[in-house]
């Protein structure tokens, strides 16, 4: 690589320079020279920052901007487009693009909450029943269909405003639920009941935390379209059945019972080895019942058949969707709906980091009643790697056949048969990575992999597993960069300091990120 080296007694005089066809005078004053190779990178741009006389003290981000506005203008009437840095340094092209005035212009979009965009809606009609998994999602999952992604965000946010509304009223049942979407009107309240008991003197040491101690706690909610417009784009009624993850001190208990038990059967068959099995706790939570509150399952199908009833003769679907623990009942739930309710209309679920819920038999199980599930997995989130031994991370959109796999037999089929620790996946995958965020640190901790914010900020993001996050996310950055500022990168949080604010609202004053 040749470079120019200014001759300084001469830059006073000519300050015009650039790398065309051009004879320059300074060619001749000082010959071109190539930098020898025990150079770094470094040393080439304290060389430059010396010609530019730029100071010590000047940050690199500083230098960046300048260069970008100087290059945007003209590239080749100063001394930095003549000098094509993209040529002498190709990292500090990259810096330097990022920091373009269509970039920040950009960045200043996304960091905007009065600015929110979201992917246009196309009808779908002709196209929604491909969408809730009727090919178990072939062709749709890499690359991401563009309804697909926005389907997935909007569910996402669903389950957000279960978040949003048991924050509000840990204690109680919130009064007022907040949706995504105008649509759609909530139905029902749903309830969850622990079956472990904790020491009464717990209250007694944190009474303002009694909350987390309470048997039974609000966990998601049914919602309905209810809008005729909304209905005739969508090509039927839709039934959202929304659920948050774990928040009370019962229900971390209740994940930590992993064993797997028989689910109850009308006629229960002892001699039958291979009965679905579920998580334990997962189950305790969805059928236990308190002396002042019906089970979730009970409250669950006692509402969906009402509704079913009541819109009778309508094209109707379900959508089960849940994070974390949410994600763990909701196949608990379709499971049900599709067995215990009369005419029960398609049924999917649409989950976000959710772990194994069953054993392999169960997987099954929903599949022979038709229930489609789609979980979207991020590579770093170790929730959706657990409970279970025997790892089963295979996926229906790969071509995994579950019964060919049922016929390798030997001793190994056997103990994955009768080992109570024995999991299995549901359904097809959708598999994001953090990595491939140009915001999100790439070693981000545990809690910001599971955070549901960081998982609809990948899946807006995502194009192929093969392509680089796509440049017209239309998610905002500001809930990713409240709930998650120190998994941002510093690159960024120091842009969003100078773009929209000294100080970001809240900070400190705020419950973390509520889907944590």
């Amino acid at each position: 690589m040749q470079t120019l080296t200014p001759n300084t007694n001469l830059f006073a005089k000519r300050r015009r320079l650039t790398c065309s066809t051009q004879t320059s005078t300074l060619i001749s004053t000082k010959p071109l020279s190539v930098f020898p190779t025990k150079k770094t990178n470094r040393e080439h741009l304290r060389n430059l920052e010396k010609v530019l006389k730029i100071s010590p003290s000047s940050t690199t981000e500083k230098f960046d901007t300048n260069v970008s506005s100087r290059q945007d203008k003209t590239s080749t009437s100063t001394l930095l487009g003549g000098l094509n840095l993209a040529r002498i340094w190709p990292r500090m092209k990259a810096a330097v693009d990022e920091m373009s005035p269509k970039n920040l212009k950009r960045l200043q979009r996304l960091l905007s909450k009065s600015s929110q965009e979201r992917s246009p809606k196309n009808k779908l009609g002709s196209k929604w029943r491909e969408l809730h998994g009727l090919n178990n999602w072939a062709g749709l999952l890499d690359p991401l269909d563009e309804d697909l992604r926005r389907e997935l965000v909007r569910y996402g946010e669903f389950v957000q405003a279960a978040y949003h509304a048991f924050h509000s009223d840990p204690g109680g049942s919130p009064r007022n639920v907040v949706l995504p979407d105008g649509s759609y009107k909530v139905t029902k309240s749903l309830y969850a009941t622990s079956s472990v008991r904790l020491p009464k003197w717990i209250d007694d040491v944190a009474p303002d935390l009694r909350w987390m101690t309470k048997e039974t706690s609000w966990v998601g909610y049914v919602a309905v379209c209810d809008d005729p417009m909304e209905i005739q784009r969508m090509g039927r009624r839709e039934i959202i059945i929304a659920l948050r993850g774990t928040a009370t001190l019962l229900e971390w208990s209740e994940n930590f019972r992993p064993n797997l038990v028989s689910m109850p059967e009308p006629k229960p068959d002892p001699s039958d080895p291979t009965r679905p099995k579920v998580e334990c706790g997962f189950n305790s939570l969805y059928t236990t019942h308190s002396q002042h509150a019906s089970s979730l399952a009970e409250s669950l199908v006692g509402e969906i058949s009402r509704l079913v009833d009541l819109y009778a003769g309508e094209e109707l679907s379900i959508s089960v969707t849940g994070h974390s623990l949410g994600a763990a009942i909701a196949l608990l739930a379709a499971n049900d709906i599709a067995e215990r309710v009369p005419h029960a209309p398609p049924v999917s679920v649409f989950s976000f980091g959710g772990p194994r819920v069953g054993n392999r038999e169960f997987a099954e199980r929903l599949d022979s009643k038709g229930v489609k599930v789609l979980r979207v997995v991020n590579s770093q989130d170790v929730v959706t790697r657990v409970p279970g031994i025997f790892s089963d991370n295979n996926n229906n959109n790969q071509g995994h056949d579950r019964k060919v796999e049922r016929k390798r037999g030997g001793i190994m089929e056997m103990v994955e048969r009768n080992n109570p620790w024995a999991y299995s996946h549901v359904g097809a995958e959708l598999r994001v990575d953090m990595k491939m965020s140009p915001y999100l640190k790439p070693n981000a901790d545990v809690a910001c992999c599971h955070d549901l914010e960081a998982y609809l900020h990948l899946v807006d993001g995502f194009l192929a597993s093969n392509c680089p996050f796509r440049t017209n996310a239309k998610r905002s950055l500001r809930k990713l960069l409240d709930e998650q500022r120190f998994n941002v990168k510093v690159l960024y949080t120091g842009k969003s300091f100078r773009l929209n604010r000294t100080t970001i609202p809240g900070h400190g004053d705020v419950l973390p990120s509520p889907s944590s």
